[in-house]
């Protein structure tokens, strides 16, 4: 086992930071926590996300933020913003490769380390439901479609955590008091799924 100590940089918005929730339960920091108690070094995550971000507001920030590559690894999850205010897919797609193109520059070029999560699905919580479930969800699948393609297309790791998403309409448990954004029991779903990833390659 390595006794480098890695570095973990997540993008994206209101799901990487856990919306509503202490810093330490959004799922980067439940990643890092589960990578730690399995015998592997690693700092802090970085985090570089906001609530109601867009693909291009986030790379519009990656752009002036003061990183520090390279990373070890690098997770994106980013979109549902871009559903939520009816942006064209094409904008999302051309914003989303130019995300993934940079995630893998800032991992040094290794594909592999980055890890692309597909965005949650929304519609089937309580604060959606005068809103179009419906389209909501076909929406998004659309979005996830096209960040998948592209994650093949760059040979990054992706992670389909959108079906477990649907299911916090019937289990509230795994919401906050907002009924719309996750609480640390879903991030718990996405950081192990993630730190398995992630530890194949410490």
């Amino acid at each position: 086992m390595s006794k480098h100590t890695h570095s973990f940089l997540a993008l994206g918005d209101s799901y990487t930071i856990g919306e509503g929730l202490p810093l330490f339960e959004s799922f980067p920091y439940q990643v890092v926590r589960l990578l730690r108690l399995k015998g592997f070094h690693f700092h802090a995550a970085e985090i570089v996300a906001k609530t109601g971000w867009t693909t291009f507001e986030l790379a519009e920030n990656i752009l002036h933020s003061k990183l520090e590559p390279p990373y070890d690894f690098v997770t994106l999850c980013i979109g549902v913003n871009n559903q939520y205010r009816n942006l064209p897919a094409n904008e999302y797609k051309n914003d989303f490769e130019f995300l993934l193109k940079k995630a893998i520059h800032l991992c040094s070029e290794n594909a592999s380390h980055v890890v692309v999560l597909s965005i949650p699905d929304w519609s089937t919580t309580p604060f959606a439901k005068n809103r179009n479930p419906e389209k909501i969800g076909h929406e998004i699948e659309r979005f996830n479609s096209i960040n998948n393609l592209l994650a093949d297309q760059y040979k990054a790791a992706y992670l389909d955590i959108t079906p477990g998403t649907k299911t916090a309409g019937n289990d509230t448990t795994f919401l906050i008091d907002d009924k719309l954004h996750y609480s640390a029991k879903e991030y718990e779903r996405w950081a192990k799924l993630v730190a398995d990833v992630i530890s194949k390659y410490c």
